[in-house]
């Protein structure tokens, strides 16, 4: 058995290119895993993807021309079945080895091959054979056949191929994109293949117009990249290439100076990646009159509809200037820069008409528009929803601020959605908020209301940033829960992989502005003031299973952040918590208190205190009130002495927002805890006594549980 480098290549038409890296990582994935399940390359095989418009790859290093055999061990039947009395084998018995390819011409001397061996409460026939382990032509076979059927598809195109027989038909190949070759090289040696209607060679094609020959012969697996990149003018590594891309935009960016960079944006250089075979980065310009433009307007349709890298000054403010990543390389780029440059500035030129004719109306004569544009059949209209926004933002800014937040939040909330209707919007959905922000401006309604019309949306991702100033962090909210409110009202429920309306991403969005701004809003008085906006009778009351996904994200979100999941069931169930701006101190210090030696036993004494008193509640409420006359034990006079103690030190703690050192305060309440547990007897016989060493536990939970749920730290 000898082991050399394997290389497998399928060459199809231009593959989709927001998928190509997806493909390429899956063909060679499965591949890979395919021939170290058969035992044809082992755990450390090396697997390269290649991924190119019009190819996809892999490199497996050390694999072999046949695998081992491998010995296996087969249970027959039962003892009882297989032999009769005498010890001869049943005719079942010969049925079975006959079936295995046993040679049954002897049957005794069949019989004594076989293994005895205790199975369960019963003896069974165990046979004993050696299976031959699979040639690299079957192995690799199956493993390319797996690997194309498992490809992440975006969609399957049918296509027909000329039939390769005597008599002349077609047959009809699903696949991403048609395919017209098949490499599979074994060291030097063809593997005998077949795929999609096509056989194995050793030859592949390069650059549709810059490839020194075609084909390109390969001479081995190990020369295939550099091969196809010499001979045929394509870097085949899709991280090769991207890396090339990065490297050419740097330089070119540097040779435009003033400190030009080109923006950044991982989605974008993805799909150029995959749109080039050998990448050459050319500059280009247009007009300066465009930039009177919002820089976002231009920016996204250079990168949208172009596929162009925008370049930014040292102070991240457009150039005119801009990056094309060509897949061709002439001597002469004037005809690629020239080209380019025709064909941006009408797109350029939309933009400004837009914008330009966009000014001529304000925004608020565009908010009788919206009456006009649905926002949802059972919801009502875009004009409807803005009024139950206003009337929320109303709500919140009343309990954050002055007048004057209530004024700037309920305008920026009326004018919010009014650049839906206009035509830069239409023309560029991205750009709602943005577009509102700069018209805002335009009318000289000054920069509060402005950012806060342009941030109402955010955060629109995972790390996005939040509203600038607190008349957008009310209206965010205020949209949002709106959104939230209206869609559980109407049983317009997320389920496992849809989510339609964002609304995992509007509860995230909700829950980082009222811990990250540290509002003092009460989640369920903003909730309830969002119910409050909508008209009788046009929701349903979901109030339950509101709360319920919002304290699941909260819960997510925390766990997330590197929290355990005691530390956060803990915050989140404490008493009496109703704002969560104060839950990253919290928890920072139930983590403190986790590290003290005490935390366990303490942990374990509030678990233990809350399940006596809520079986000793289901008869009546326990009153947090402890008689001193009627304390009999010392035990529990020491508990209440240390409780008179350190209570109140610790309640001074909490109202200060120093919570670490409350809880570590309190951690002193360990021994008196401990001996009252081992010394006195909680249930007396004496409902006087009883109810005050209940009313002294009472107590205990109360103060032991202001931060968060200790019991939740209990093994």
């Amino acid at each position: 058995m000898t082991t050399q480098n394997l290389l497998v290549e399928l060459f199809v038409e231009e593959l989709p290119p927001k998928a190509l890296q997806k493909l390429g990582d899956a063909f060679a994935s499965v591949l890979g895993d395919q021939l170290k399940a058969q035992g044809l390359a082992t755990a450390a095989s090396v697997v390269t993807p290649f991924a190119s418009p019009r190819r996809l790859a892999a490199h497996v290093t050390a694999v072999a021309d046949k695998a081992a055999d491998k010995a296996v061990q087969q249970k027959l039947m039962p003892v009882t079945v297989g032999l009769d009395k005498d010890g001869n084998a049943t005719p079942a018995l010969l049925k079975k080895l006959q079936a295995l390819g046993a040679d049954v011409s002897n049957p005794a001397a069949a019989v004594a091959a076989l293994k005895r061996a205790q199975d369960g409460k019963a003896e069974a026939l165990f046979y004993d054979s050696v299976v031959p382990g699979a040639t690299l032509a079957a192995g690799l076979q199956k493993a390319l056949d797996e690997a194309i059927a498992k490809l992440p598809i975006p969609k399957v195109m049918s296509y027909q191929l000329e039939t390769d027989c005597e008599l002349p038909g077609w047959t009809s190949v699903n696949f991403v994109r048609p395919a017209h070759g098949l490499v599979a090289l074994h060291g030097s040696t063809v593997v005998a293949v077949k795929a999609l209607g096509l056989t194995a060679g050793n030859s592949t094609q390069g650059h549709r117009f810059e490839a020194a020959v075609s084909p390109v012969v390969l001479k081995d697996a190990d020369s295939y990249a550099a091969t196809l990149q010499k001979d045929g003018a394509v870097i085949a590594s899709f991280a090769d290439r991207k890396a090339e891309i990065v490297r050419q935009l740097a330089a070119a960016a540097a040779k435009v100076g003033n400190g030009a960079r080109p923006i950044e944006d991982e989605a974008l250089l993805d799909e150029v990646t995959a749109l080039v075979e050998r990448p050459n980065v050319v500059i280009c310009q247009f007009e300066e009159q465009f930039l009177g433009v919002p820089q976002e307007c231009l920016i996204l349709t250079m990168k949208a509809n172009q596929k162009y890298f925008p370049l930014l000054d040292a102070a991240g403010k457009l150039t005119n200037k801009f990056l094309v990543v060509s897949n061709i390389s002439p001597e002469d780029t004037s005809f690629v820069t020239g080209g380019n440059e025709r064909v941006v500035r009408p797109r350029l030129a939309d933009a400004k008409f837009f914008f330009d004719q966009d000014r001529k109306k304000t925004l608020a004569s565009r908010v009788e528009g919206l009456g006009k544009v649905v926002y949802h059949n059972k919801l009502g209209t875009q004009g409807e929803r803005v009024e139950r926004v206003r009337a929320i933002a109303k709500a919140i800014a009343q309990q954050l601020g002055d007048a004057q937040l209530v004024q700037d939040a309920d305008l920026a909330a009326q004018l919010a959605k009014t650049d839906l209707v206009t035509d830069m919007v239409g023309e560029f959905p991205e750009l709602q908020g943005i577009m509102g922000g700069y018209y805002a401006l335009n009318d000289g309604l000054g920069e509060t209301v402005a950012n806060a019309i342009e941030d109402h949306y955010k955060p629109r991702f995972a790390g996005d940033t939040l509203p600038r100033n607190t008349a957008g962090v009310v209206v965010a909210l205020a949209d949002k829960l709106e959104t939230l409110v209206g869609m559980f009202g109407i049983g317009n429920l997320p389920t496992g992989d849809r989510d339609p309306f964002a609304l995992r991403r509007h509860a995230l969005g909700v829950i980082r502005m009222l811990m990250e701004k540290e509002l003092p809003l009460g989640f369920q008085a903003i909730a309830n003031a969002a119910y409050e906006g909508f008209s009788p009778g046009l929701i349903g009351d979901a109030r339950t299973d509101l709360s319920l996904f919002f304290f699941d994200r909260l819960k997510g979100y925390l766990k997330d952040l590197g929290y355990g999941s005691s530390e956060v069931e803990a915050v989140v169930n404490a008493q009496g918590m109703t704002t969560w701006r104060d839950v990253p101190a919290r928890l920072a210090a139930v983590r403190a208190f986790a590290a003290l030696p005490e935390s366990p036993a303490l942990a374990a004494a509030n678990k233990r205190v809350g399940n006596i008193l809520k079986k000793a509640e289901v008869e009546g409420p326990v009153d947090a009130h402890v008689n001193p006359e009627l304390l009999q034990e010392k035990a529990e006079q020491d508990l209440f002495a240390a409780l008179q103690r350190f209570v109140p030190e610790a309640n001074a703690q909490f109202d200060a927002g120093d919570y670490t050192a409350s809880l570590q305060t309190l951690a002193v309440l360990r021994a008196p805890v401990d001996a009252f547990f081992d010394d006195v007897m909680v249930n007396a016989e004496q409902l006087d006594v009883r109810m005050n060493r209940l009313g002294l536990l009472k107590m205990l939970h109360n103060a032991m549980n202001r931060v968060a749920d200790l019991s939740r730290l209990a093994v």
